[in-house]
């Protein structure tokens, strides 16, 4: 979809004689015309278009010059939240409204600009009559599907492009504007890699180590009885209970979730008294690998992203859909019992590391808080870096600070 760029200085008074239509417009008339072509020529915009463009841009200015937060990522899990502009997409030339968001690596919320989408749609329709028309036209529909993503076997080497992201996501298409939209969704997603012997395993025990990793991650971050809140009994029963302070550890937490004990280390929960998710779907995207540990040991690592669409729970005629991402980095353990002190075909796990895109900061207690779209964050400051939660080209830092957090570029 084409935007409408604003004019290099706002409006001084509505009823100025001067002409607000683009110079590329004008000059594409006069070449129709000169060309015999039957082109009308390009409308000026209202009155009230250019005031809804002038004070929007004025709210704008005057949110910078009082100084805005972010949205936020978290590491562990965490980040942070700014004020999402007044302007929509296509009226500045900004990022689009995932980017006006903070974002941490454990949770922060998006902004949105719903609020006034509405009206200065009426001011753009207004310039520009065939963008109103390309949308039933079937020109970026959003109902096209975007081509799958083929399975990722390894790190890439850069950040996805830039999507449509003038695109708001709705009930019935939650990723818009995300790259995650063309990502597998769901347990289908974790593809498993051909197993082979090492390390003194047979090929059957790196598939079974495999495939237990596999059952871990949907365990833990896709079960929707676990995603609403619950006990993740199905993760806890794959884990060594030779391994018992970290079960101990994982189940206190799970009980009496804090700063130094935070159960979202090592599951996905949002509270169901506030959110759940838009739809069914949860797009997934990353990849296992496999290597010899020591003798008589395999080590399966995992790298995967989850996005998870939001809505509130008691909506009351809220339509906002907010995303938040979760990536988790983790790395599994099957032992021959032969060898070492441990339970056949149970896990032990070896690192674990995570962060969360769009929620807020400071906040421990067992649940991802999404900030939504015109929410101002309510958590801690975010004073961290600003970060991409869909570049995947490198690995999560060593680092583990509890109350890092930053603000996220999209969502």
């Amino acid at each position: 979809m084409s935007t409408v760029p604003p004019p290099e200085q706002p409006d001084e008074d509505s009823s100025s004689p001067a002409s607000s239509i683009p110079d590329e417009e004008w000059a594409a008339f006069q070449r129709d015309a000169a060309e015999g072509g039957g082109a009308a020529p390009p409308k000026e915009p209202s009155a009230r278009a250019r005031m809804v463009a002038r004070r929007l841009r004025e709210q704008d200015e005057a949110a910078e010059r009082s100084g805005g937060g972010g949205r936020r990522w978290r590491r562990g899990g965490r980040k942070a939240a700014r004020t999402a502009p007044a302007t929509p997409p296509g009226w500045r030339t900004g990022p689009a409204w995932q980017e006006m968001n903070g974002g941490r690596r454990r949770r922060r919320g998006l902004w949105s600009v719903v609020g006034v989408v509405a009206a200065v749609a009426l001011a753009v329709v207004a310039i520009r009559p065939s963008l109103l028309l390309d949308r039933f036209s079937g020109g970026g529909s959003a109902d096209a599907a975007p081509t799958a993503l083929p399975a990722e076997t390894a790190l890439p080497t850069g950040a996805p492009g830039e999507v449509d992201q003038a695109r708001t996501p709705t009930r019935d298409h939650p990723f818009l504007g995300s790259p995650a939209r063309s990502w597998a969704e769901g347990p289908d997603a974790i593809v498993l890699p051909a197993a082979k012997a090492v390390g003194g395993m047979s090929k059957d025990d790196v598939a079974l180590a495999l495939r237990r990793t596999k059952e871990f991650l949907v365990a833990a971050n896709l079960d929707p009885k676990v995603l609403r809140g619950g006990e993740p009994k199905a993760a806890l029963a794959l884990l060594d209970p030779e391994q018992p302070k970290l079960l101990s550890q994982i189940r206190g937490a799970l009980r009496t979730p804090g700063r130094e004990n935070d159960p979202l280390n090592y599951v996905t929960r949002f509270d169901p008294k506030q959110v759940r998710l838009a739809g069914d779907t949860v797009k997934v995207r990353g990849h296992l690998t496999f290597e010899a540990g020591k003798p008589g040991q395999v080590r399966v690592h995992a790298d995967y992203s989850f996005v998870y669409p939001l809505v509130h729970t008691e909506a009351d005629g809220d339509s906002r859909v907010a995303r938040t991402i979760v990536r988790r980095e983790l790395t599994m353990t099957l032992a021959d019992p032969a060898k070492w002190i441990a339970t056949k075909g149970k896990l032990s796990l070896a690192e674990n590391d995570a962060e969360f895109y769009n929620f807020e900061c400071g906040v421990h207690d067992g649940y991802i808080h999404t900030v939504f779209p015109g929410d101002a964050p309510t958590g801690a400051p975010a004073t961290g870096a600003e970060a991409d939660p869909y570049d995947r080209s490198g690995t999560l830092p060593d680092d583990n600070d509890p109350d890092e957090c930053g603000t996220v570029t999209r969502t």
